[in-house]
């Protein structure tokens, strides 16, 4: 009996070899992606997320994915991020959406929203309620994809020299409140500014603000605030504050598809991640704050202040939403979502809160 021996004609060798070549080197190709944070050096909790997220997109890709961060003192732009990674300047970004309302008035509504959804609420909205849907039709026109990144959980309203008493108090006040808070203090007659990070503490130290409102006990108590303004007061602008990475969409349909799901898994974690740390943080800020610190006043705006402040909130969106179809049915989605999410947290965690309060 003759063996057989099956011969490859010369071409489809060659054309095998190639194949097995190219798929070997796509399996071992790496990518280093740059990173523009709207945050200075060594940010806690803000650029902590930033350097997680890069840690474990390395570590999950087994190197093949690195991620090269620039912090503000680096690029000179901390409200620049947007343009940066459209340009392709930067291949990603981490910010908050609400920074670009006057570039992109939709881009607002994606940080938070006053009198709205909580955390985890906006979270469910997001993954759940078509909001990741809506804020790419936001973001894809200008070339970009953006993906949760973080929440700093409800903020706090802010740092004020001067006890707020009513609505007459507010008028001629020169306050730092970015987003829709903004829109909303505007109208109530503050003259409102929005300031880098790096230069809060100094611009109300100068008198260039009288108030400003940044995070909360964790974020606000390296900043110093307490040395200046001595009245603290609950939020109501921002009951669930979340930033964003933003991705150049031509580098990210540039990355294999497990690199994409690895840095969309990295990004996600991450940002659940910051919020966990937020809580743990400001819990224990607030101790320190209270106990080294006994001149800071916490306050609630009265409810004269809050009625305002809510009527004026849901009258401009419904001027917005009037005025833009793609707005509308942002604000829409968000309403309908937190009418039908609130009854639950009513009845589960809004009721266990009740209960406690009543036996103490």
């Amino acid at each position: 009996m003759k063996t057989r021996i099956a011969l490859f004609k010369p071409a489809a060798l060659l054309a095998a070899l190639l194949t097995f070549a190219g798929a070997s080197a796509q399996a071992e190709e790496s990518y280093t992606l740059k990173l523009a944070e709207t945050w200075g050096p060594n940010s806690p909790i803000l650029g902590e997320t930033t350097q997680h997220m890069a840690d474990m997109a390395e570590k999950m890709s087994a190197g093949r994915l690195k991620i090269r961060i620039d912090s503000s003192n680096k690029h000179k732009a901390p409200f620049g991020i947007f343009d940066m990674v459209k340009s392709g300047q930067y291949d990603m970004g981490h910010t908050a959406s609400y920074y670009y309302k006057g570039k992109v008035p939709n881009t607002m509504y994606f940080t938070t929203v006053p009198f709205s959804m909580t955390v985890p609420e906006q979270y469910a909205w997001f993954y759940h309620g078509g909001g990741m849907e809506l804020m790419q039709k936001v973001y894809e026109p200008h070339g970009m994809l953006s993906f949760p990144g973080g929440n700093t959980g409800n903020q706090m309203g802010g740092w004020f020299r001067k006890e707020i008493n009513s609505v007459e108090d507010l008028k001629g006040l020169k306050m730092r409140t970015p987003g829709f808070a903004g829109e909303v203090m505007s109208e109530l007659g503050v003259a409102v500014t929005n300031i880098p990070p790096g230069e809060l503490y100094t611009s109300l130290e100068r008198g260039t603000i009288d108030a400003l409102e940044w995070v909360g006990p964790a974020l606000d108590l390296p900043m110093g605030f307490h040395r200046i303004a001595k009245y603290y007061y609950s939020g109501w602008q921002e009951p669930a504050a979340e930033v964003q990475f933003l991705v150049n969409k031509k580098v990210w349909d540039g990355l294999p598809e497990d690199l994409q799901e690895i840095l969309r898994v990295a990004m996600r974690t991450a940002a659940y991640d910051m919020y966990t740390q937020s809580t743990h943080m400001n819990s224990l800020a607030w101790d320190k704050m209270k106990e080294e610190y006994p001149d800071v006043t916490h306050k609630v705006f009265p409810s004269e202040v809050i009625k305002a402040l809510r009527d004026t909130t849901e009258r401009l969106l419904k001027e917005q939403a009037a005025a833009d179809p793609l707005a509308a049915e942002i604000i829409d989605s968000q309403q309908s979502y937190l009418q039908r999410a609130r009854k639950w947290t009513n009845i589960s965690d809004k009721a266990y809160l009740d209960s406690l309060s009543i036996v103490e």
